[in-house]
Parts: C-alpha cells; sequence; structure tokens
C-alpha cells in the first residue's frame, strides 16, 4: 500500500487563537501542513511548511501526536507539533500555490467554520482549553 508522512503545526498566541490555513477552491480550514521531503525530520518539515503557508518563523516546543489514517488507499501518518511563533509573518510563499488565506481564529469560530480534516475539531479544541 502506498504511503504518506507529514507533519503539522499547532500554533497558540497570547489571545488563545489558534493560527489556521485555508486553500484555493475549499471552504474548509486546518492547520498549517504538508509532507515530509525526503532527508527531511518532521520537525524541519513542520517548520518549513508553517514558513511556506503562513509567513511565520516558529520554533518545535514538543510533539503532540502522530495521526495515522487511511484516506484513498493511501496510509497517512501525520505529526502533530505544539510550535510557538518567532516575529511577525513575512506573508504566504508556499511553492504548490495550494494556500489562499491564513489567520488566526478564536475558540468561538473554531467550533463554527468548516474544518478540512473535521476528525481535527476535537483535538484542536482541547489544545485551545489548555
Amino acid at each position: 500500500m502506498e504511503s504518506w508522512s507529514g507533519s503539522a503545526g499547532v500554533c497558540i498566541n497570547e489571545q488563545q487563537e489558534i493560527l489556521m490555513v485555508k486553500s484555493f477552491g475549499s471552504e474548509g480550514w486546518a492547520v498549517p501542513s504538508g509532507g515530509i521531503e525526503v532527508g527531511e525530520s518532521p520537525e524541519e518539515c513542520c517548520v518549513r511548511e508553517v514558513k511556506e503557508e503562513t509567513g511565520y518563523d516558529v520554533k518545535i516546543i514538543e510533539l503532540l501526536r502522530v495521526k495515522e489514517t487511511t484516506i484513498k488507499g493511501i496510509q497517512v501518518k501525520t505529526y502533530y507539533f505544539s510550535i510557538e511563533k518567532i516575529g511577525e509573518s513575512s506573508g504566504i510563499n508556499d511553492p504548490d500555490k495550494i494556500i489562499s488565506e491564513a489567520d488566526w481564529k478564536s475558540l468561538s469560530e473554531i467550533k463554527t467554520i468548516k474544518h478540512t480534516y473535521p476528525e481535527d475539531l476535537e483535538f484542536i479544541l482541547e489544545q485551545l482549553k489548555q
């Protein structure tokens, strides 16, 4: 079976808002994430993907969880890291040209927006409540 591995960054600011991204042609929001490239660690992937998709430099705090699932016959393994932003955003610079928007979402917004990965909602809410 084909497999794919990636990393995702969970970044919560001082106002208890979480950093989310939206793709072109999608109504759904998700935490910044992407595929691990050859020779790259899950941590390096997370830092790179968050920078590309949101413009923020970040540092890894800790590994929160590893999600394993099957999507369209592909085994998917995603590493979720707690991250902290460093400075301000330099703007979206996504080489894949799939991210249309990056924004900070409050707890109340998280409960009402559409999620690209609905199975992550409970996990995101848990992170915001800590």
